[in-house]
């Protein structure tokens, strides 16, 4: 099967739909569709990350990792206006909606681009990361962006996707996570780098 949510051109037909993100801070109605993730509601995963992690920095270059159609990335240019907010995800489709939405409501400063077009450092991460990509393609992916990493990442994960596994994967690399809240079947990790924490 070659249609997936991490596709980079999927061809599902057309279902477009809303969601609603409703925060005691911020309210958002986002258009979805088919071939995206979550495409017919919020996420519980996302709920949790969006309801339980600390506040974003109010400046500098944030990432939300795998954005879809753009929850966590709206969510973060809402609560944090003076910090650019990059929306990275293979999926064509998901980069559009993402952007849409963000334009709906006012949120200048998202910027939708593919892996290549990310940026080179990142005060925070807050992704509910892609882990059907495969283990070998989520460690590759983490790595890369936790190497860009000056500042915390906060990662939600399903405890039967490997929560746990992944959790002992990233202590192994350098990468300590700690839990901050279980709900619902995942776990909300947060992920502190040494470099720039200083300053």
């Amino acid at each position: 099967m070659s249609q997936h949510y991490f596709s980079r051109d999927p061809r599902a037909p057309h279902r477009p739909g809303l969601v609603r993100v409703i925060l005691p801070d911020v309210y958002l109605e986002l258009e979805t569709d088919s071939g995206v993730f979550s495409a017919s509601r919020l996420d519980p995963g996302t709920r949790l990350l969006l309801d339980e992690a600390p506040p974003p920095p109010d400046s500098g270059d944030l990432l939300d990792l795998g954005c879809g159609y753009g929850p966590i990335a709206c969510v973060l240019a809402a609560r944090s206006p003076a910090a650019t907010v990059w929306a990275v995800d293979v999926n064509e489709r998901a980069l559009e909606l993402c952007a849409r939405n963000a334009a709906r409501a006012g949120l200048g400063n998202v910027r939708c681009v593919t892996p290549d077009d990310g940026p080179a450092h990142v005060g925070a991460i807050w992704s509910n990361p892609p882990v059907r990509i495969g283990k070998q393609g989520l460690h590759d992916l983490l790595r890369d962006w936790l190497g860009r990493l000056h500042g915390r990442a906060h990662l939600v994960v399903g405890r039967n996707l490997g929560a746990d596994s992944l959790a002992r994967w990233l202590a192994g690399q350098g990468w300590p996570a700690t839990r901050l809240v279980s709900r619902a079947g995942y776990r909300l990790l947060e992920i502190t780098t040494d470099r720039g924490d200083a300053t």
